[in-house]
């Protein structure tokens, strides 16, 4: 695995704290009128940083654990909006929210981190992305953290629009 993926990774979790810290108290459940040209998935800030949590854990630690045991599995997407509906995320306490994510990421850094060139080379199948190797897994979550820092920037755009026109 290249460093500087493996070191984004892992800077990743104060990358999105810091990120976070920079909304106002007011608009941390603030939704704009549309979500038109949005980089991430249309979370405000605080669904943005639970999807992440629940990304890490649900969706990349069971995929790469999946693809290191099994034979080409077949890797689900997941419906983060229905996920983000159903657990409310706009009720959650964010500094607890962010103890679990910094946990889960040490945990799939220090994964990745041990992987052996065969490892990174084993093949699955990710749904919505087609075939894909352990390698590239690393990658889309590394694509996924960079997402949501945009996604949370373009909210800051649009609160400072919202606040223009106020």
């Amino acid at each position: 695995m290249h460093p500087i993926t493996l070191a984004a990774l892992e800077a990743f979790p104060r990358e999105l704290e810091k990120h976070y810290a920079a909304f106002p108290a007011e608009f941390v459940h603030w939704a704009p009128d549309s979500w038109a040209g949005v980089p991430s998935e249309a979370f405000t800030a605080i669904e943005q940083v639970c999807h992440v949590r629940d990304i890490e854990i649900e969706g990349y630690q069971v995929r790469f654990r999946r693809t290191l045991a099994e034979e080409s599995p077949l890797l689900a997407s997941i419906d983060s909006e229905a996920v983000a509906k159903e657990r409310d995320y706009g009720r959650y306490d964010v500094p607890k929210v962010f103890a679990e994510f910094r946990a889960a990421r040490a945990e799939t850094v220090g994964l990745l981190a041990r992987l052996e060139s065969s490892q990174l080379d084993r093949p699955a199948i990710f749904e919505g992305y087609g075939p894909v190797t352990m390698r590239g897994l690393i990658h889309y979550l590394c694509s996924h953290d960079q997402q949501h820092l945009s996604g949370l920037q373009w909210l800051l755009g649009k609160i400072d629009a919202a606040r223009s026109q106020a």
